[in-house]
Parts: structure tokens; C-alpha cells; sequence
């Protein structure tokens, strides 16, 4: 005989809870796996986790009003006759036309504009747009391969080989039908309203050694003048950076799991990859040992929201940051004004990750001609300066309470960790103690 107690409420498992129940229901009934844009929503260890020391007797801070803290950075020196020189460290990641609509590209290469730095194509080709309104343009080099031609990697100021993105490290692209628009047809060479899903590897490498013959290529056909930069997702950072810098990299693009994506499986965004704090400290280490860190240059991406957090990915030995979801943010999406509309379509403005169906409300994330009208590039990008403005602005300061004159110099003993992940990730000392896991007392 059973007997239930009145005082204990039914008790849910947390292995099997609402979601996962839902997700198991939502599979049976339909038998295809889901498939959404934007980064993990795992809870990972992130720069939440690290904290700053500031400045008292032992260090020496800087006044604010009257000693300079330096921001610019130059990406690109190693080999190229033209270095990209930004006066923030705060760039725009890539984001493709077609993924993203036009007036949104025009938005983000205005903002970077007004704020000195730089934005980058995307999988699908240079927009006029972009790069009508972009100072500086990074052309992003897929395995798609969609739209390029030698002549926009000349109208580039640098490109990016993309091996692998966060999100989707070892994983293709998607886009869906519904947002293959007559334009989007012709720069891809597509046929309209037909699915899309890129390739997961360039068709003409299969390592490291033809990835040098590729980005000899590059060279040769910008007359040697365009930093060269190689993307890589989160997974094996050591040897992926070192790899890359023997091909011949000047800058090396390291995009960790909380880094955004158009459309993937969301097994994928989930459960593949590293947080961007367990792959800086490795990536810098390979540099260093092969004597070029500062020299070929490290941008990190994935989950970047502040100047905190950019102040403590360039701590842990990065050059630049590059943002994408947050920029989409700042230009409008995911607004609560549009909440309404989000509920409608089945999600809440915080919340919505549907970028693939093109019905996106805020007009940023479609391609529907309507939907594109709410989009504003002028206004747009005065946000998206804005809040670069006060990302460096905030990093500027986190760098002179440290009592440095340039953001480059702060360093991993500014640092320390709340939790023993973050501590053995970022390998900094967990606060209170000089212990770093897996190095010792």
C-alpha cells in the first residue's frame, strides 16, 4: 500500500526536466532535430567569474581626468603592407547578408565607422552597404566560398579564412529558403527560397600545409597588402593557433561556444566547443612559445557584453575582442518594443532565437522587404557607437584602476577567479589564495 505525504510537493528531475521533456515530445512527433541561431544557453564559466585588483599601496592607479590610457590597437603587422589601425580593440565579428538584412549591415558598418574600428562581411559576399559604410572591412574567406571573387578581397582591408566558428566548431552553415531572396539568390549563386547549408571544410585544404598554399594565394592576389587573419571555433586552441601561425596567419580569430550563429542544429551550440575563457590562456601560450605573441595578433569573440569583459579577455593576453550578438542588440534586436510581435511568434523578446525563419521583428535578422523597413541604418548605428563608445570607455577604466596606460598592459596577475572552474580555466588564482588548479600551492 502507498501512501503519499501531504507535505512534500511532487518533486521534478533535473536530469529530465520541462525542457528536455519537451524536447524528447518534440522530436517523437516530428522526427527532425531543432534547429535555431545564437549562442549557447548553457550556463558556462564566463568573465562574470574573474574579478579585477585594483590599484592601492602596492600598485599605482592612473587619474582618469589627467593620465591617458591608450585603446588603439594594430592588427595585421606581422606581414602586411597595410596594418589595420583601430582606436578601439572592440570589432564587429562576421555576419552575413542574408543571415542578417541590408539596412542592419549598413547599421553595423556605420557604427564601426563613428567608433574607429572594424566590421566584417559574413558568409555571402560584400554588400555595398557595408562596404559603402564601413572604414574598415574585414572579407570573410568560407568554405561556401558564396560570392567571392578576387575582386572585393581587393576592396577588403583584410580577410579572414574561417576554418571554424564557435558555435558550431567542425560544423557547416545554414540558410534557410525563406530568407534566399532574389539578392540573396544572385550573390550565392542559389537557386530562391531553396534551403542552404555550407560546407564544414574548405573544398581545396585538408591541413595546415594547404592552408599556407591558400593563404599564399590570398597574398598574391592583394599584392601581399591585406592582413590575413584565420578563424577558429574553441576546441583544440593551442594547436589551432600554432597551426595557423606556421601557415602564416597575422592575426588569429579564436571564437568560443557562447559566440552567436544565424541557424544550427541546437545539439550543436550546446554541446560542442569550449567557453571562450578555456581557450584564451591556451591560445596565448602558443604564441608564446613560438615567440609571437603581440606579434601575430589574438582576437577573441563569444559572449562578449561589456568593457569588463573586454578588459579581462585582453588581461588574459588578447589583442582585440570582436561582438556580434551584442551588436544586433545594440542596433535593435531582440527590442521588448517588439513583444507583442516575439509572442506571436511563439518566443519573448529576450528570448528569441528563431533568426532562420526570417520573420524576425525588429527587421534585423530577415530579409523580408516590410520587416527591413523598421530598421533605421542611420539611427542604428549611432547606437551601435554608442555602445562602443561606452565599452571602451568602461575598459579605459577597469585599465587605469589597475594603473596601466594602455589596455594591452594589463595581464593575468590583475586577475583573480571566484570559482575553482573559472580559476583553472583562465589560469589565474582563485581570490583569497595563490592557487591556480592544476598548478600547485
Amino acid at each position: 500500500m502507498s501512501y503519499h505525504n501531504p507535505y512534500t510537493p511532487p518533486r521534478k528531475s533535473a536530469t529530465f526536466d520541462d525542457y528536455t521533456l519537451a524536447e524528447i515530445r518534440r522530436a517523437a512527433a516530428t522526427g527532425i532535430y531543432d534547429i535555431r541561431g545564437a549562442g549557447t544557453k548553457r550556463k558556462v564559466p564566463h568573465f562574470d567569474d574573474l574579478l579585477f585588483l585594483g590599484a592601492s599601496i602596492s600598485r599605482y592607479p592612473l587619474e582618469g581626468y589627467r593620465e591617458k590610457c591608450d585603446t588603439s590597437v594594430v592588427l595585421g603587422s606581422r606581414f602586411a603592407k597595410k596594418p589595420i589601425i583601430l582606436k578601439t580593440p572592440i570589432t564587429i565579428a562576421g555576419m552575413s547578408f542574408g543571415a542578417l538584412s541590408g539596412p542592419a549591415k549598413e547599421a553595423l558598418g556605420r557604427g564601426a565607422t563613428i567608433a574607429g574600428t572594424s566590421t566584417t562581411t559574413g558568409d555571402g559576399g560584400m554588400t555595398d552597404e557595408e562596404r559603402g559604410h564601413s572604414q574598415t572591412l574585414v572579407y570573410q574567406y568560407l568554405p561556401s566560398r558564396y560570392g567571392m571573387n578576387p575582386k572585393d578581397l581587393r576592396r577588403a582591408d583584410a580577410i579572414e579564412v574561417v576554418v571554424g566558428q564557435g558555435a558550431k566548431p567542425g560544423g557547416g552553415g545554414m540558410l534557410l529558403g525563406q530568407k534566399i531572396s532574389d539578392r540573396v539568390a544572385n550573390m550565392r549563386n542559389l537557386p530562391k527560397g531553396i534551403d542552404q547549408r555550407s560546407a564544414c571544410r574548405h573544398p581545396d585544404w585538408t591541413g595546415p600545409d594547404d592552408l599556407e598554399i591558400k593563404i599564399l594565394e590570398l597574398r598574391e592576389i592583394t599584392d601581399w597588402e591585406k592582413p590575413i587573419y584565420v578563424k577558429v571555433g574553441g576546441a583544440r586552441p593551442y594547436y589551432d593557433t600554432a597551426l595557423a601561425v606556421k601557415a602564416g596567419a597575422d592575426v588569429v580569430v579564436l571564437d568560443g561556444m557562447q559566440g552567436g550563429t544565424a541557424a544550427t542544429q541546437d545539439v550543436f551550440i550546446e554541446n560542442v566547443g569550449m567557453p571562450i575563457l578555456a581557450c584564451i590562456r591556451p591560445a596565448v601560450q602558443a604564441l608564446q612559445d613560438l615567440g609571437m605573441h603581440r606579434k601575430v595578433q589574438l582576437i577573441v569573440s563569444g559572449g562578449i557584453r561589456s568593457g569588463a569583459d573586454v578588459a579581462k579577455a585582453l588581461a588574459l593576453g588578447a589583442d582585440a575582442v570582436a561582438i556580434g550578438t551584442a551588436a544586433l542588440v545594440a542596433i535593435g534586436d531582440n527590442d521588448p518594443k517588439w513583444e507583442e510581435e516575439y509572442q506571436k511568434l511563439g518566443s519573448t523578446a529576450g528570448a528569441y532565437d528563431d533568426w532562420h525563419e526570417g520573420k524576425d521583428p525588429a527587421g534585423i535578422t530577415t530579409q523580408d522587404p516590410e520587416l527591413m523597413k523598421r530598421v533605421d541604418p542611420v539611427a542604428a548605428g549611432r547606437r551601435l557607437a554608442n555602445y562602443l563608445k561606452v565599452m571602451t570607455l568602461e575598459a579605459q577604466t577597469i585599465a587605469r584602476a589597475c594603473g596601466k596606460n594602455h589596455l594591452h598592459n594589463l595581464e593575468p596577475e590583475d586577475l583573480v577567479a571566484l570559482t575553482i572552474e573559472a580559476s583553472a580555466m583562465a589560469q589565474v588564482p582563485l581570490a583569497g589564495t595563490s592557487w591556480i588548479p592544476g598548478k600547485g600551492f
